[in-house]
């Protein structure tokens, strides 16, 4: 097995949908993603030298549907002898497209891969696929299958978090996105000529705990209770809701993309290799938990042969306020090196884009601190969870 290098990794700002101001909605996701591939054409890397494209979506309908990586190469203007494809793994896709990438580049079955995510929420929301899973009632009592929020406020509640430990998590949150510097791996997003959005949206710098204790919890009386009760007898129930839209992930179309390849690709892509994907691991469990991001998290870190001590950055998406604090305490992960700009309770979760979203900061954050290993997780819904570790080149 041949080691599979990240050559660079480029991302959107993440724009809030259209319901909260829409400023990347009228860019369709193919032109999100085709973007990303102008931009890394510009920095070095020949599209002809592309053995394929892995895009993940969550949404695989309407505009996302079909073969968008295959739309968004055309569209770029890349030569037609570039294929691609679209994985979805629910919230995990743009990670697992990076997983996919990894593993073909390693087992020689291709040099240069160019593997991330897109989601437009705005023109393409949630669930507007009608899945089985959400919409037959049998499929979905074999599976559990409960909103992700009532899945939140479950491992909260099993996990003895309460609403006020998750209310200052997104605090902190909102304040490091406010104070982070700006990214040479962030793509200004442009239609027309015209600049709509150069920075993720959404931050706020006066949040507050008084502010976020007054909002309603969102999840108190959901239906998918009465599942839970069925399927998990026993399992806590709290007396009041716990995650609210602060300690949600904000909704947010963006897109992100990741070149990688074989050591022999530095001459062909025009530039040193950043990292290597040093250990990948996909997990599941008993649905509706969010907790298979910390089983994701050892194997990948046991495959990369480092333990917590090593980890100098942690990027866990913020899927609710519950998971990172979840992974924390499980792992050992020092709060100071988890999510050190923030994440999805501030600037928002463009579902299949924020896998390769959260390397491209990884990436940044040991660049930073001149750091070696990072780590990436993300839950999703399902009881699905996916971990990717990096070692950085000095």
């Amino acid at each position: 097995m041949r080691e599979a290098y990240v050559y660079d990794a480029v991302r959107l700002p993440r724009g809030r949908v259209r319901k909260s101001g829409g400023t990347l909605a009228d860019v369709p996701p193919h032109e999100l993603f085709g973007q990303l591939l102008t931009a890394l054409e510009q920095r070095s890397c020949p599209p002809e030298v592309v053995d394929d494209i892995i895009v993940g979506i969550s949404t695989v309908a309407g505009e996302q549907g079909g073969d968008l990586a295959r739309a968004a190469a055309l569209w770029a203007g890349w030569p037609d002898s570039v294929p691609g494809g679209v994985v979805s793994r629910l919230c995990c896709s743009g990670l697992d497209a990076v997983q996919s990438g990894a593993a073909r580049v390693a087992a020689g079955y291709a040099d240069v891969v160019v593997a991330g995510g897109v989601e437009s929420m705005s023109r393409v929301p949630m669930l507007s696929d009608r899945p089985g899973i959400a919409t037959d009632p049998d499929l979905g009592e074999r599976a559990g299958f409960v909103t992700i929020g009532v899945s939140a406020d479950l491992t909260a509640a099993v996990h003895g978090i309460g609403r006020a430990e998750l209310d200052a998590y997104a605090v902190r949150s909102h304040r490091k996105a406010s104070g982070a510097a700006g990214s040479d791996s962030v793509i200004p997003v442009r239609k027309g000529g015209t600049l709509l959005l150069a920075a993720d949206e959404g931050a706020r710098a006066d949040a507050s705990l008084e502010n976020f204790a007054a909002l309603p919890a969102l999840f108190e009386a959901d239906p998918g209770w009465d599942r839970v009760a069925r399927r998990l007898p026993g399992a806590p129930r709290p007396a009041a809701g716990l995650h609210t839209l602060a300690t949600a992930p904000q909704l947010a179309d963006g897109a992100a993309a990741v070149l990688l390849g074989s050591r022999r690709a530095e001459g062909s892509v025009g530039r040193a290799p950043r990292a290597v994907i040093a250990g990948t691991a996909q997990a599941a469990e008993r649905s509706p938990l969010l907790t298979a991001p910390v089983a994701a998290a050892r194997r990948a870190m046991d495959r990369a042969g480092v333990g917590t001590a090593g980890i100098d950055v942690a990027i866990i998406n913020e899927s609710f306020a519950v998971t990172p604090i979840v992974v924390m305490r499980e792992l050992g992960l020092n709060p100071e090196r988890v999510n050190p700009t923030g994440g999805a309770l501030a600037v928002g979760h463009p579902l299949g884009a924020t896998g390769g979203i959260l390397l491209a900061e990884a990436l940044d954050a040991l660049t930073r601190i001149d750091g070696e290993h990072a780590l990436v997780a993300i839950p999703a819904a399902l009881g699905l969870g996916s971990a990717v570790v990096l070692r950085r080149l000095r």
